[in-house]
């Protein structure tokens, strides 16, 4: 067995929570295929059911169910989870990374090549995600949930397969929410610490004859090296190795405050700002935008008027654009084209313009940095990470609201929500500001163009939820 932990004669609590789950290896694995058996079910058993008429309700309907489960308490409380707990999630529950893991550990064992190693995949994974789930209505439609969700899961086996040694190269490298995952972890409460003293004191104890057993880290982490909670899994496997790694607590603030100028990278910063203020705002937003119906119309009408008919056709396929006649729901070409491109164009419009802010907010803490940018963006992964939750609880509220449960509390929960996060990034920034300039009115003025920053977040929010309903 490891080393058992002595670098505390009385570890805490919580490090002993770390110590069990380091001892209950073998119940995780098997907590995990029991998430792999209902997330296989959920996405493959609807595919063969028909579609839910008006009649149907979440208890008596295995698709509105599966539904109400991914999209209205799985995927949401998941991004809440990295929060509070960490990625947790990623080393005890996901299924995709215990497949891929498996896959790993009975593949080829490749090297893993240099294209994979790309820093733009976190972003580009994520966005091309988005921006298809919208094209085939994910988060309506059982065929495309098994597209998007069960072709996410064959290519981490696929992966899994070709690459590494019972490791979880596609969690590391290319999973569309490796990148939100890794952002929103650095906010959790408590992390896995490692002591460097006591890691280098265990070399000498293992010349005197004390053995060290070496620890697979599935998620490729540099265990020696690791700061932080972005990378690292939460597995416990890794608890009490060489007596200097325990699970301990911390501020939230200070991964993102403290290690923020060391870890942040402009990839970081373009999945916040184009990523998660860009391109998710963008998808959630489309289908309440009278400016995108306006559009269509307009450009319906001067197709028609020149005989240009063929964007109006809707022979596209089901896994390319949405295609339930039945249903009456069908995208034309027309529809599907605008669909990607006001994603597209609200994502580099409001990434733009919010860069910007943060850039003029840079500017006046001192001389033009990169590595202040990047920092002080980080301080808006609150408002990020609250924003996609509240896109995702929407279909939550609207498959409730079918069934007619009371929600007039709704509203208020949402602007508690945004308040908590808009107070939250805030003092992340003045906390952040502290470490670039020791000037209190350059700090105060580089605050003002980061509020800024967060009111166009918060007029996007607005604009969905109450803007555009009324």
């Amino acid at each position: 067995m490891s080393c058992v932990p002595a670098a505390s004669a009385r570890p805490g609590r919580l490090a002993h929570a770390g110590q069990w789950m380091q001892r209950r290896g073998a119940a995780i694995r098997a907590i995990q295929w029991g998430v792999v058996a209902v997330y296989a079910f959920l996405i493959l058993v609807p595919v063969f059911q028909p579609l839910p008429d008006e009649t149907a309700h979440l208890w008596s309907n295995l698709t509105l169910a599966a539904q109400f489960v991914f999209w209205g308490i799985w995927w949401p409380f998941v991004l809440l989870s990295m929060v509070m707990f960490g990625r947790v999630w990623c080393g005890v529950l996901c299924p995709e990374g215990a497949l891929a893991e498996f896959a790993s550990k009975h593949g080829r064992g490749r090297a893993i090549p240099r294209w994979m190693r790309w820093g733009g995949w976190p972003f580009a994974a994520f966005g091309i995600t988005t921006i298809y789930g919208q094209m085939v209505s994910v988060y309506q439609y059982p065929r495309a949930v098994l597209l998007v969700l069960g072709g996410s899961t064959a290519a981490a086996m696929v992966i899994g397969l070709l690459y590494g040694r019972e490791k979880r190269v596609w969690c590391k490298y290319l999973c569309p929410v490796n990148g939100v995952f890794s952002l929103l972890a650095r906010l959790a409460p408590f992390h896995y610490k490692v002591d460097e003293d006591a890691w280098r004191r265990s070399y000498t104890q293992g010349e005197r004859g004390r053995r060290v057993i070496p620890i697979n880290c599935a998620p490729l982490v540099p265990l020696r090296s690791m700061k932080g909670a972005a990378s690292c899994h939460m597995c416990g496997r890794c608890s009490g190795h060489r007596d200097a790694v325990a699970l301990a607590w911390r501020s939230p603030s200070a991964e993102v405050v403290e290690l923020g100028d060391q870890q942040a990278s402009g990839w970081d910063t373009v999945l916040i700002l184009y990523g998660l203020l860009g391109i998710a705002i963008g998808a959630f937003h489309w289908s309440a935008s009278p400016w995108f119906v306006h559009l269509k119309q307009w450009l319906a009408t001067a197709l028609i008027d020149r005989d240009i008919t063929w964007p109006l056709s809707t022979d596209a396929p089901w896994f390319l654009f949405t295609h339930y006649p039945e249903e009456n729901d069908v995208f034309s070409w027309l529809d599907g084209s605008l669909v990607i491109g006001y994603i597209v164009a609200t994502g580099f419009v409001l990434g733009t313009a919010l860069l910007a802010m943060l850039a003029l907010a840079t500017h006046v803490l001192g001389r033009f940095d990169r590595i202040r940018l990047h920092h002080l963006t980080q301080a808006l992964i609150p408002i990020a990470g609250a924003g996609v939750f509240l896109g995702l609880s929407a279909t939550t509220l609207s498959l409730l609201r079918a069934e007619h449960v009371p929600l007039g509390w709704a509203s208020e929960v949402r602007v508690a929500v945004l308040a908590i996060a808009n107070v939250w990034s805030a003092w992340l920034a003045w906390r952040v500001t502290s470490r670039h300039s020791a000037s209190l009115f350059q700090r105060a003025f580089a605050m003002v163009w980061f509020v800024g920053a967060l009111a166009m977040v918060d007029g996007a929010w607005w604009l969905m939820f109450w803007g555009c309903s009324r």
